[in-house]
């Protein structure tokens, strides 16, 4: 009986259909901010230098802080805080990258407040905004150990300024 069964389920393919190759995993989809700044090669490149849209100045005063020189990386600049502390870090995002953090919070469920009166459309979430003018879109996000609370006014001028400048 068990040889019976054995030979069945040998048989089940025929003998002459070859083995069907096992099934491809699915690529590993990223779904971090970070990764939203690895753009396709098609991406249109962004019109504005994130770095000349945030001072260094700026940077300090939003985070409370002394902070490193501008660290710019493609579409994006960064600037940190000593590694002495405290923990504070501003980054600069430009163009679909941007956008792309954006599309990310929101199908992650985060809160987003409308902020009138900032370039075509402007969002502000805890400890990042966003800022749209004339089809360009810009991120500043805020790393502290803080209440995010504490930093919406901050982000909020900021941003004023930021699009003020576009």
């Amino acid at each position: 009986m068990t040889a019976v069964a054995v030979a069945a389920v040998a048989g089940c393919g025929g003998k002459d259909e070859e083995p069907a190759p096992p099934a491809a995993a699915p690529p590993a989809v990223e779904t971090t901010a970070e990764a939203a700044v690895a753009e396709s090669p098609t991406a249109a490149a962004p019109t504005v230098d994130a770095c000349s849209l945030v001072t260094k100045a700026e940077a300090e005063k939003l985070a409370g802080t002394r902070l490193d020189d501008a660290a710019p990386v493609r579409e994006t600049c960064s600037y940190t805080g000593p590694v002495t502390g405290p923990t504070a870090q501003v980054e600069i995002f430009v163009g679909d990258g941007a956008k792309k953090i954006l599309d990310i919070d929101r199908q992650l469920g985060h809160e987003f407040t409308p902020l009138s009166g900032v370039g075509d459309e402007a969002y502000l979430e805890d400890g990042q905004v966003f800022i749209n003018k004339a089809g360009l879109w810009i991120s500043i996000r805020l790393v502290r150990l803080n209440d995010p609370a504490e930093n919406r006014k901050p982000l909020e001028e900021l941003a004023r300024t930021v699009a003020g400048r576009l």
